[in-house]
């Protein structure tokens, strides 16, 4: 049996009645776009790990099949679990007589710096999205307050939002799929939770919610925006504003980081981002909180 007949049948007969539809999606999309092409031809028991390790080796120097150069090290760690997964079900199986996609050398994982708004660039687009005149954009300000992934904030509604307690909870998040918008289970156990709001933001979103004609809290002409669809707003926004292009998730660092910076302690801060423990916070956002304990030094400093 061919590597990639037996990749399909995996996919299909195991990796989607086990996981969430996106998983699976992005399953599909690594054996499509990386492993068919390469060793997808190879017999399972011919694939050695010499072939796996020098197959990874090339995505890791031109992978990337729209500039040709190498994949980021996560990239490639993700074709490698996709990889150990189904070898994993086939040796289990009895399909290959041993399992050996366990010797290949994953690259070392490097966590992505995190990137910000300053404090300015913040206030100008709250004050862009106060005076502009799309509701929709009022999602922007409830990340900053909130720190909300956009999956978490685009598949919200206004009966998850509690304004007499003032207290927001996240109980789903959805992503763009080929038939529309995909509503699903949170990222992680960990991604349902609620989070407390700001006092000054009840009395803006009761005002957006006055206006609006939808069931969700970001939406345009009484609909849900798609995921792709909003990223551009927001990057069209900054551009307007000359602001240098972050990702729409530097809203949620950047509530991280005025979090930090006015004291809240790391465990409440993992606690409303949704991490499965502080340690992920605390490795996120070490720069962070060593800019906070020299200010706060510095601060200290002035006394003496």
């Amino acid at each position: 049996m061919k590597y990639i007949d037996w990749l399909f049948q995996w996919l299909e007969n195991y990796v989607r009645l086990s996981v969430k539809t996106r998983t699976y999606e992005r399953y599909k999309l690594i054996v499509e776009q990386h492993i068919s092409q390469e060793i997808g031809d190879v017999a399972l028991d011919c694939l050695s790990p010499l072939i796996m390790q020098r197959f990874i080796t090339g995505l890791l120097q031109t992978g990337n099949r729209k500039t040709g150069k190498g994949l980021s090290a996560n990239s490639v760690n993700a074709v490698i679990s996709v990889m150990q997964n189904s070898l994993r079900t086939a040796h289990l199986l009895g399909i290959v007589p041993e399992y050996e996609a366990d010797k290949i050398k994953r690259p070392k994982h490097m966590e992505k710096p995190v990137e910000c708004f300053t404090l300015a660039e913040q206030k100008q687009i709250e004050q862009s999205v106060r005076q502009g005149h799309k509701l929709k954009m009022y999602g922007i300000i409830l990340c900053l307050y909130s720190g909300l992934r956009i999956g978490e904030l685009i598949a919200l509604q206004w009966d998850d939002i509690d304004f007499a307690k003032g207290v927001l909870s996240v109980s789903k998040s959805c992503h763009d799929g080929r038939g529309g918008l995909v509503i699903d289970e949170p990222k992680t156990p960990a991604s349902r939770r609620e989070i407390p709001l700001p006092k000054q933001l009840l009395p803006v979103l009761k005002d957006v919610k006055k206006k609006s004609s939808s069931p969700f809290v970001v939406s345009a002409n009484g609909r849900a925006v798609s995921v792709r669809s909003y990223q551009r707003s927001f990057e069209l926004l900054l551009k307007k504003l000359k602001i240098p292009h972050r990702c729409f998730h530097a809203l949620r660092h950047t509530f991280a980081t005025r979090a930090l910076e006015c004291g809240m302690d790391v465990k409440t801060l993992s606690e409303i981002l949704g991490h499965k423990n502080p340690t992920v916070t605390l490795n996120r956002y070490a720069h962070s909180l060593m800019e906070h304990k020299a200010n706060m030094m510095n601060r200290l400093g002035k006394l003496l």
